[in-house]
């Protein structure tokens, strides 16, 4: 008799399976970018739909035919920019250098812990000391669907060829507001990031997918046969077992930017979003799914990872607004 064999059930591709330390991403890796923009952009998540457009991936077998898709609808309202942070190089990586903060601060800064520091004056710095700069900026929860008042605050990358325009630019932006269309434009392709749903402590049945025992013969049929051998006397970590399931930092790479606009009405559903409610501010829609549930803060960033395909100009001919209640 062969060997039976098959692939392991489980991914061992995000390791370790730690919960995220907050409930929205951090973006660590930028593309780099000579033009001088900022980088990354911001929205809550409110619910999936779907729409009808013409295909145009010039590889589809449908290409200029209408085709139905599934789309993911995220609100965006503009971000305020409050501050500039500038890091340098030291022998461990990037540290901070300084922050400069505007002085008229929102209220609501209050209840993340921002309560106004001194401004400090950029010009004082040497350039040679600053490595790279970025903005601080934070999101507008109260013009949103999203029923809460704690802003969350977050750094923006700046795109430059030097660090003379990165500081020029980040000073026209300080104490101003950022929209979506400044950064991005419709048939971009966006890397999401996103903290995903959690179910709490599963098994290992639900977290790794292990298939079920027998009904007669095991006590238990939902879980392990063994963890591991008599020698070593160790439990490997890739043996699947029992912990916390979801709620992890996630990246989803080369997310088509369907549409982008000002007018909620286009996609407003009778009653609101489930879970969501009513968009209020100006929303985008972005092609299939995003990680998290809805309400959840995701983040955008240039792709890194060159897309595969070519495409024309997003054509949307149908947007669905039926209640999913």
């Amino acid at each position: 008799m062969g060997r039976i064999h098959h692939p392991r059930r489980g991914s061992l591709a995000f390791r370790p399976k730690t919960r995220a330390r907050r409930i929205y991403p951090r973006i660590r890796t930028r593309a780099e970018c000579s033009e001088i923009k900022a980088l990354d952009f911001s929205g809550y998540k409110v619910g999936m739909t779907h729409i009808k457009t013409i295909e145009s991936r010039k590889e589809s077998v449908n290409f200029n035919k209408e085709v139905t898709k599934a789309v993911t609808v995220i609100e965006c309202p503009s971000l305020k920019i409050v501050g500039i942070r500038t890091y340098k190089n030291n022998a461990y990586g990037p540290v901070t250098l300084q922050d400069i903060w505007t002085k008229d601060l929102d209220k609501d800064l209050k209840r993340s812990g921002i309560t106004g520091k001194m401004p400090s004056d950029i010009t004082k710095l040497k350039l040679d000391d600053i490595s790279d700069i970025v903005l601080i900026a934070h999101m507008t929860p109260r013009v949103t669907g999203v029923s809460k008042k704690k802003p969350e605050v977050f750094e923006i990358g700046v795109g430059g060829a030097t660090i003379e325009d990165k500081i020029k630019f980040a000073k026209e932006k300080l104490g101003t507001e950022l929209n979506i269309s400044d950064v991005f434009s419709e048939g971009d392709s966006v890397d999401v990031l996103g903290v995903t749903k959690g179910h709490g402590f599963s098994g290992v049945v639900t977290r790794y997918g292990v298939k079920t025992g027998p009904d007669s013969g095991e006590k238990n049929r939902r879980k392990a046969g063994n963890l591991g051998p008599f020698t070593p006397r160790k439990t490997r970590y890739t043996v699947p077992q029992a912990g916390g399931f979801g709620y992890h930092n996630r990246t989803e790479v080369n997310k088509r930017i369907m549409k982008i606009s000002d007018n909620p009405e286009e996609i407003n559903v009778s009653g609101g979003f489930k879970n969501y409610g009513e968009i209020k501010s100006t929303f985008i829609i972005i092609m299939g799914s995003v990680p998290g549930p809805a309400k959840r803060l995701i983040r955008f960033r240039n792709q890194i990872r060159p897309q595969r395909y070519e495409y024309n100009k997003p054509d949307i001919t149908y947007i669905s607004k039926e209640n999913k209640q």
